[in-house]
């Protein structure tokens, strides 16, 4: 009996422990909340800028997150200035953008239902640069979308990682 209790136990943790993993986003389809924290998922070694997206948000009629849509961003960490920097934010799966806003004094360049992407010539030191964009989700168990980030100063890669669930 003892051993079956340890067991359990174990299988338990590894249960709970495969499901705090970082990066994930919770959406609810309950009543609409202006509930809109943000979270900064990990970079990479040597580069100075952090993601920044929505963590918890929610979903109404239709399929479209309540409130202003979704947050995806960039933060410089460095105290140095970076030139002629892109973040883009790509459907990988089951998301659908409606009208963005740049954020940070950013302007869109590039605009469609599967891809968004702002622009800023200087990115100033511990300044921000992001996208608020409205967003339609065609499964809320199952969605996916992925960020790549161009400029010049900086040594990071172009893929940044995926957000999702």
């Amino acid at each position: 009996m003892r051993t079956s209790a340890a067991v359990l136990a174990t299988a338990g943790a590894i249960t709970a422990a495969q499901l705090g993993l970082a990066g994930s986003a919770s959406a609810s389809s309950d009543a609409p909340s202006a509930s809109t924290a943000s979270k900064v998922a990990p970079r990479s070694a040597g580069c100075p800028i952090d993601i920044v997206y929505t963590s918890r948000f929610y979903i109404g009629s239709g399929g479209w997150v309540t409130g202003n849509g979704l947050y995806f961003g960039l933060k410089n960490k460095s105290n140095k200035s970076f030139k002629n920097v892109k973040f883009t934010v790509t459907n990988v799966k089951n998301v659908r953008f409606g009208t963005a806003k740049a954020k940070g004094g950013g302007k869109i360049t590039h605009k469609t239902s599967k891809t968004v992407t702002v622009y800023k010539k200087t990115l100033k030191a511990k300044a921000g640069l992001g996208i608020q964009v409205r967003s339609k989700l065609l499964n809320k168990r199952s969605y996916k979308v992925k960020f790549s980030v161009r400029g010049s100063g900086w040594n990071c890669a172009v893929n940044q990682g995926t957000w999702g669930a």
